[in-house]
């Protein structure tokens, strides 16, 4: 079933407003909570997808992907692979 506009826009609100509220969070230097911490980076990597989406512009995939990666990256986190699974010819960090 494909996702309706409304339902995107609805969806990219969602993670805008996630991404406002974790602002405090979000540094690799932080003292807040990990999971906080990755919850925040995770929105921060896609909020400028879900402004384009809430613009009526394109998702771009791929630097979604790599925003995630970097935020692994940052934090030790493993949440890129996950990602990865939905995007043809995406290979995890680490992977060659």
């Amino acid at each position: 079933m494909p996702v309706e506009p409304v339902h995107a826009k609805i969806l990219a609100q969602a993670v805008y407003e996630i991404r406002l509220l974790l602002a405090g969070y979000l540094g690799s230097q932080n003292p807040g909570d990990l999971v906080v911490r990755q919850a925040a980076h995770l929105a921060y990597a896609l909020h400028n997808e879900a402004l384009a989406v809430l613009d009526g512009g394109v998702f771009d995939c791929d630097r979604a992907f790599s925003m995630i990666a970097r935020a692994d990256e940052m934090l030790g986190g493993n949440l890129a692979p996950r990602f990865a699974q939905h995007l043809p010819g995406a290979k995890p960090p680490g992977d060659s």
